[in-house]
């Protein structure tokens, strides 16, 4: 007799003729055996990231198909950040975008209100997992993913990110210089912080920025390179007791609070000369993190994400963290990207339950580990929950103190509106540069931020 050769996908395929009957018959679930009957659903992930995350992403695709083989994932990779929303946005005009997708923060509450992202709050309240409450840190979570009016969640943070000094530990003990952290009595004044960053600061011939004959133009080692992008000029703002978004959505760098914490920044370049101007780390053809490793640079301010690399582990250094400096009050504005389905996406359960995938401890872990990303669930910041993901040689020690104290306090989390991309490239990021390049902040910021407020206003009448 011939055997019959049939795969195991046939075997199904036949036997779901009288599925039912034999479900019913066997004790087995009847969409369990239809389930196993389909050819797996394929959808598509569209998102950014260097090696680290892409390899990240792809590690989760496997363990994400094991555990569901009726979807399979397929990763669509674009390597810089900076270029992924055009990317997206072009995919959406021509009708291909992916299934799911990273959103830019500065775009999520824009595609959020053209009916772009699909509505996840019912399935999120009745996730048994994400659906408890306090899952996610709150109230942050919930004011950056339901903050665009009508309460209703279209994505969910990935993690969260915010600014944070990194220092040169070794330095600082050979110099006896006791080093910024994260609780209150750790965290600098500015005016203490200013005091520091011009011990730090010498001259090729060793003078400091208030000795006689110090040569500005000639700087061996600087105290601080501090990143110009908005979210670390408005960690600054906020502390001076400004904002850089009203509760409105309007821009508010031309208060006096913003005004006088922006005309700060730009005096850490051109009164204090503690901090290279962007020209000169162009002529120097290093990075922060190279100028920190040289001894160049004792503190860079960055984001969290930098610790990735700005590590003990990475570095010739010892390295150490701490918070921004205060002017008032502490302040950090805490931001990220969001795992969002698309609203047209022909299978949005898939969809639904890949981006659940993404918010599980699972896989924010790994990116907590290398020092990428900072939990955005509750259970990471217990105790126990730390130990899952702090790692020796990249978190320094305090770290924990960032997380669970400091963070907490301080954090804010900031609404990017409609018409935020526009307002931003066009007027406030050339109001920023314009800073940078040592215009005074009073000069410049009242016309940019009318200019960016009017379009904010269009963008809301649309």
């Amino acid at each position: 007799m011939k055997k019959l050769n049939m795969s195991r996908r046939d075997f199904l395929k036949m036997m779901g003729v009288s599925g039912a009957s034999l479900a019913a018959s066997a004790g087995l679930d009847p969409f369990l055996l239809h389930t196993l009957a389909q050819e797996p659903v394929q959808i598509t992930f569209g998102g950014w990231g260097a090696v680290a995350e892409d390899e990240g992403v792809k590690a989760a695709i496997e363990v994400f198909q094991e555990e569901h083989p009726e979807i399979q994932v397929e990763w669509q990779h674009t390597p810089d950040a900076g270029e992924y929303g055009t990317v997206l946005l072009t995919n959406l005009a021509a009708g291909t975008a992916p299934d799911t997708s990273f959103i830019l923060s500065d775009q999520y509450e824009t595609l959020a209100a053209n009916g772009v992202l699909m509505d996840i709050t019912d399935r999120i309240a009745n996730d048994p997992l994400l659906g408890q409450e306090n899952y996610f840190f709150e109230p942050q979570e919930a004011y950056r993913s339901a903050g665009g009016g009508d309460g209703r969640w279209y994505g969910i943070g990935s993690t969260w990110v915010a600014p944070q000094i990194y220092y040169n530990a070794d330095l600082f003990d050979e110099m006896g210089i006791t080093p910024p952290g994260f609780l209150d009595d750790e965290i600098y004044d500015w005016d203490t912080f200013v005091e520091i960053c011009k011990q730090l600061t010498v001259d090729t011939e060793g003078r400091h920025p208030d000795d006689a004959g110090f040569d500005s133009e000639n700087i061996e080692r600087y105290a601080v390179d501090w990143n110009w992008g908005w979210q670390f000029l408005g960690s600054v703002i906020h502390s001076n007791g400004g904002q850089y978004l009203t509760d409105e959505l309007t821009f508010a760098m031309d208060t006096p609070e913003a005004i006088e914490a922006l005309q700060r920044m730009v005096d850490l370049i051109y009164v204090h000369h503690v901090s290279p101007r962007s020209a000169t780390l162009s002529d120097l053809g290093m990075t922060n993190t190279q100028m920190l490793d040289s001894g160049r640079l004792a503190m860079a301010v960055d984001g969290s994400w930098a610790l990735s690399w700005i590590n003990s582990n990475e570095l010739g250094i010892t390295v150490g963290s701490g918070a921004i400096p205060k002017i008032v009050q502490p302040a950090s504005i805490m931001q990220a990207h969001f795992h969002s389905a698309l609203a047209s996406s022909q299978h949005p359960d898939e969809a639904w339950e890949w981006i659940r995938f993404l918010a599980t401890p699972f896989y924010q872990t790994h990116f907590a580990k290398i020092g990428l990303w900072l939990p955005n669930q509750t259970s990471m910041l217990t105790e126990e929950g730390l130990q899952t993901w702090l790692t020796e040689g990249i978190h320094p020690d305090n770290y924990a103190n960032f997380v669970t104290d400091y963070l907490p306090k301080y954090g804010i989390a900031v609404r990017l509106p409609s018409g935020y991309i526009e307002a931003s490239n066009n007027f406030i990021t050339p109001a920023f540069d314009a800073l940078a390049a040592g215009s005074a902040a009073a000069d410049v910021m009242p016309a940019a931020v009318q200019q960016a407020n009017d379009v904010l206003a269009m963008a809301m009448q649309m």
